[in-house]
């Protein structure tokens, strides 16, 4: 008999939230709405204490202070989403031999949402049953749930929720594989993930390929995140982790008892916290979570893929509450076990040039008793591993994927973006395996193809903002030299902005400032520079001139006219509180839409402006009728620290999101 292994179509039907439009402001800042070590979302979060780098192995300082990026451009926020859920029917793919079935989501950054052992009929993964965004990736949206692949800098990948390229390709043993493959855009990466099933094998084979085509070395990042059930027992080849909290600490601590308590239950942590393992030079890479009858999953490598973590929310009311946000209240909660390129996720890699990196992960089921001294459950975890799926296989079986990483893809079962085939088209790549086709251009990429074919950008069509700006040397480059029309002159600001040139960035944009219909992007722009150089007042100015410009195109209460005026109105309101403007803050309140400020982050703001304007009761009466930030950030603390302002009394359950006892 041939391969068994089969590939199907699947629509999954969920509770689900929409996602909404993506926000149409540049993020120019990082986004920051507080700190968090689980995956350090925001970029700029992943800050250490000096304190500690003299405890650090130099390596690992080294590849601490490698090329952060400097902001999420290109990428846009994605924060359109609510919490009002209803059915919907997602697209899946489903990959399955006679004893695992893998559920994947391509439409949603190829998480596999699914993966249950057949003979048995136990799901080796936490499987969220709801599908309901929340601010935790790099830029927004993201849920919990599942395998996840992370890529590009320190955080959930800003992919988390949108499509990648999908295809059938051969598989090495003769049978079919699933292709996933997209273009990173922090770093501008191709990167491909394939999952295939050998025949009789327990074991999903993951085969991961990064490549840098540039020709100038690129930091790399990459983490596996597999979410399973918390009520486990978790082991790892280790005697020590770093463990990295909201305080910041990155710390070396005993694994896996320390302070007194038992951290290889997750349960057992009270607070949030990430714990990443030191597994010494030469064992074997692998996690695994056991439930306390000894079932669960394993998860193991090749040897490139060095790092293993544990994530933990604590059994504080914060992770607790954070649990309920990102499923259902009585659904059970989750804990993370990672792995990476790096010891800690605060590290990113070299990628030389014109090179790659790629590595085989096996996900499975496994079965040995998980209680005891940590070193014999450690032990008799590794040998049940070794019987099950050893060592040497996995090696061979990266060996024997690697002539097919190549392999043209057959079927087409999903498309992702049209960035890829920019890229390829603007450089001339070729490049095997993961090909970008011309037919994936679509709207958003046409202003910067024909700025590739004529030399300058077509003027936008309508009054809103441009879409995504380019930020790469390259495209930079070819900004500089287009005709200085207003619309030009805002991109090259953007990409000047991101490069670092920050002078030169408000030159172009105070240049763009001519008679246009709109104005107000460039306004904006110039509000945030103003900000970011201690100049308040007068970037609270410029915010609401751009307000003013914006409200006098009428924004109509369609979804780009709500969007724009949500994320403008936001950010003036912000602005003109934080110099203590309430009069003309009130004013801008007034006018925003109807259904912008019915939203949670806006009824937030409007408690804030009570406040300000000493109106104490009514600021306690928005908190009494009850209102829900859909975009609150991992690890912020606004709604507590308004809280306190307002009163003594406890901070109500359903407001608590603090994940350190520290936090008001």
């Amino acid at each position: 008999m041939g391969p068994v292994t089969r590939i199907r179509r699947e629509v999954l039907t969920l509770p689900a939230a929409e996602l909404g439009p993506d926000n149409p402001l540049p993020p120019l800042r990082p986004l920051d709405d507080g700190g968090t070590p689980h995956a350090l979302d925001a970029v700029g979060d992943h800050r250490v204490d000096d304190r500690d780098r003299d405890t650090m192995p130099r390596a690992m300082a080294r590849r601490l202070d490698h090329a952060p990026p400097r902001s999420l451009l290109p990428v846009p926020v994605r924060d359109g989403y609510e919490r009002n859920r209803a059915p919907r029917r997602l697209d899946a793919l489903v990959i399955e031999n006679d004893r695992l079935r893998a559920t994947v989501l391509p439409g949603l950054g190829g998480r596999v949402v699914s993966l249950l052992h057949l003979p048995t009929g136990r799901e080796l993964l936490y499987r969220n049953p709801v599908f309901q965004p929340a601010n935790f990736a790099l830029n927004g949206a993201w849920f919990s749930g599942g395998i996840e692949w992370n890529i590009g800098t320190t955080g959930h990948t800003t992919l988390a929720c949108a499509p990648l390229h999908a295809a059938r390709v051969p598989a090495p043993d003769g049978g079919d594989m699933l292709r996933l493959w997209e273009w990173e855009p922090l770093r501008d990466l191709p990167f491909q993930v394939d999952l295939w099933l050998p025949d009789g094998s327990d074991f999903l084979h993951v085969g991961v390929r990064v490549r840098n085509p540039h020709e100038r070395p690129v930091p790399t990042y990459w983490w596996s995140n597999t979410a399973v059930p918390e009520g486990r027992r978790v082991l790892a080849p280790a005697e020590q982790a770093w463990h990295f909290g909201y305080e910041r600490r990155l710390r070396r601590v005993p694994v896996p008892v320390h302070d007194g308590i038992d951290r290889s239950h997750p349960l057992n942590s009270p607070c949030a916290a990430d714990y990443f393992y030191e597994v010494p030079d030469g064992r074997r890479r692998w996690i695994a979570a056991l439930d306390a009858d000894g079932h669960g999953l394993v998860q193991t490598s090749t040897d490139v893929l060095h790092g293993r973590k544990l994530f933990v929310w604590g059994s504080g009311p914060g992770g607790r509450r954070w649990q309920e946000w990102l499923t259902e209240p009585g659904t059970g909660g989750y804990c993370e076990i990672q792995a990476g390129l790096a010891g800690t996720q605060l590290e990113h890699v070299r990628l030389d040039a014109e090179s790659e990196v790629s590595w085989t992960e096996a996900y499975g089921p496994l079965d040995t008793a998980p209680d005891g001294p940590w070193p014999q459950a450690v032990r008799a975890a590794e040998e049940r591993l070794e019987t099950l799926l050893p060592r040497a296989r996995v090696e061979a079986a990266h060996r024997a994927w690697l002539p097919h990483a190549d392999a043209e893809p057959g079927e087409i079962l999903a498309t992702g973006s049209g960035w890829g085939a920019l890229e390829v088209l603007c450089r001339g790549w070729k490049l095997p395996g993961t090909p970008f086709p011309g037919t994936t251009l679509g709207e958003a990429q046409a202003p910067w193809l024909e700025l590739l074919r004529t030399g300058s950008l077509p003027e936008p069509r309508g009054a809103w903002p441009p879409g995504r700006t380019l930020v790469a040397p390259h495209w930079r480059d070819m900004l500089e030299t287009a005709p200085a029309t207003p619309h030009t002159e805002y991109r090259l600001g953007i990409a000047q902005w991101h490069a670092g040139d920050r002078a030169q960035a408000v030159r172009s944009w105070e240049r763009g400032l001519r008679p246009v219909p709109s104005m107000w992007p460039l306004l904006r722009c110039l509000a945030v520079a103003d900000q970011e150089s201690g100049h308040h007042e007068r970037a609270a100015e410029r915010y609401v001139e751009a307000f003013d410009d914006l409200c006098r195109q009428r924004p109509d209460d369609g979804e780009a006219g709500t969007a724009a005026m949500a994320a403008l109105g936001r950010e003036t309101l912000e602005a003109l509180l934080a110099v203590r403007r309430t009069a003309t803050a009130r004013a801008v309140w007034e006018r925003l839409l109807p259904a912008v400020r019915s939203r949670g982050r806006f009824r937030l703001l409007e408690a804030e402006l009570l406040l300000a304007e000493g109106r104490l009761a009514d600021a306690r009466a928005v908190f009494d009728a009850g209102f829900e930030v859909a975009d609150l950030r991992e690890g912020a603390d606004t709604i507590g620290r308004l809280w306190s302002r307002l009163t003594d009394e406890p901070l109500p359950a359903r407001h608590d999101f603090r994940m350190h006892p520290g936090t008001p």
